[in-house]
């Protein structure tokens, strides 16, 4: 059984797992730690747990539990003190708590969901994202890099504070994988935390995995405005430290006159400027998602179809 290790965050990773989890494969997801915003922020602030938002999202991608369990990890609760919180977040955070470990209250709920794979935080160590702008400004958060609309002037650095070291699950995961697929997901605050961490960059350096990189359906206003493929691919490469990629998945379907309006809105589309043959164009795109009722943060509707991208994943696994 081929070993295929997703490294990113949130919505993407989402995706990526839960049409890889169709296929007989071993999953793992190597998720961020650096998520602060919405209810996911709201805890880490009061209670001092490590954030649970995207790991909640992973556990469910996987999950093979009756669709009752995996809305009620879904479920956001309206008004009240609890308002904008979904349960899962909660319930990670409440497991943390009681075991005294983050990693073991991933596997409680695991277990829980009976999910098909593994969810590793990067990093057990608690950081923060930061990045210093050209303009001097510095963002201090996920949460103020996710929302700025600065960061296409440039910026001097982006970082974690403190600097973390990699959770050892996470490097075993790199260097025992088949296959690593990074992407796709927010390329400041969902992939490059990642590679922040110690031993992750020099892991994929190493690693005998095949990369696959998924690059991202559209570009975000005023981060990565008007970036094409081999922008993302250079900003990965300067982290990395060297380009390591075997294959590049790229959209390349037209979206409805419906979806064009939205992505007028968020951003603009991104395109392939890259004639490699490492390159694949494939039509990837999902339908137009609905805002997450009481979340605290606004996301990126427009998502990867999770069928199309795992159907395409597994026509490079199933090529060794």
């Amino acid at each position: 059984m081929k070993k295929i290790v997703v490294v990113g965050g949130g919505t993407g990773n989402f995706a990526v797992l839960m049409g890889l989890r169709n296929y007989e494969v071993d999953l793992s997801a190597i998720v961020s730690m650096a998520d602060d915003g919405g209810s996911t922020g709201i805890l880490r602030d009061e209670l001092g747990v490590l954030p649970p938002g995207d790991v909640r999202q992973c556990l469910i991608a996987l999950s093979d539990s009756s669709q009752l369990l995996r809305s009620l990890m879904n479920y956001r609760f309206e008004n009240g003190g609890l308002g904008g919180h979904s349960f899962g977040n909660l319930l990670l955070s409440a497991l943390e708590k009681v075991t005294g470990s983050f990693e073991t209250a991933v596997e409680e709920v695991g277990k829980i969901l009976n999910i098909k794979g593994k969810v590793i935080p990067v990093t057990t160590h608690q950081v923060r994202l930061k990045m210093l702008l050209n303009n001097r400004k510095l963002l201090e958060g996920e949460k103020e890099v996710y929302l700025s609309q600065e960061i296409d002037q440039g910026y001097k650095s982006i970082y974690l504070e403190p600097f973390p070291k990699a959770n050892p699950q996470a490097i075993e995961g790199i260097m025992n994988a088949d296959f690593v697929v990074v992407g796709p997901g927010g390329l400041h605050t969902s992939l490059i935390p990642n590679l922040l961490v110690e031993g992750v960059a020099e892991a994929l350096r190493v690693t005998k995995a095949k990369k696959i990189f998924v690059v991202n359906l559209m570009n975000r206003k005023g981060q990565t405005t008007k970036f094409k493929v081999s922008d993302y691919l250079e900003q990965l490469v300067r982290f990395i430290g060297e380009d390591v990629f075997d294959y590049i998945l790229v959209n390349n379907q037209v979206p409805t006159q419906e979806l064009i309006k939205v992505y007028e809105e968020e951003g603009d589309l991104v395109h392939n400027d890259l004639n490699e043959k490492r390159v694949i164009l494939a039509p990837l795109l999902g339908e137009l998602k609905e805002a997450e009722k009481n979340d605290l943060i606004k996301r990126n509707l427009i998502r990867h179809n999770p069928n199309k991208l795992a159907q395409e994943l597994m026509n490079i696994v199933n090529y060794f």
